[in-house]
């Protein structure tokens, strides 16, 4: 790979990186705050409300743990729960028959998690066993 190519792919990991952990972050303060459409939504997916307060934490954690440097296994766990977050989200929303928009928002952002999983440096990955 180019010293150009190699650029490039970093500041897409940045970028990447930056807007999930953003995502989750703001997600994980609204979570925690109850806002009051995230109620609105919880209840009529069937959800507990105190779910808000799990899903607020997790979120928090992941993307603290994303950003922090080491801590290479901790990466792939908060990827995971990214993943199965997002998931979730959508099949939940796909269930209760919601517009088709909100299952897709879950998934437009799932994928700029899994390019940030994708594009990140060898220090930020588990070693290969």
């Amino acid at each position: 790979m180019s010293e150009i190519e190699q650029k490039n792919k970093t500041r897409a990991y940045w970028v990447s990186t930056a807007l999930i952990c953003l995502v989750m972050t703001g997600g994980g303060i609204s979570d925690l705050l109850r806002v009051d459409d995230l109620q609105q939504t919880m209840e009529r997916l069937g959800y507990p409300m105190y779910l808000l307060t799990m899903l607020g934490v997790a979120k928090l954690l992941a993307g603290v743990a994303i950003l922090a440097p080491g801590f290479t296994r901790l990466k792939e766990w908060a990827y995971a729960g990214i993943t199965f977050d997002l998931l979730g989200a959508s099949i939940s929303h796909v269930t209760v028959k919601d517009p088709v928009q909100d299952a897709i928002t879950p998934l437009a952002v799932l994928a700029i998690a899994l390019t940030s999983y994708a594009l990140r440096p060898d220090s930020r990955k588990l070693p290969s066993s």
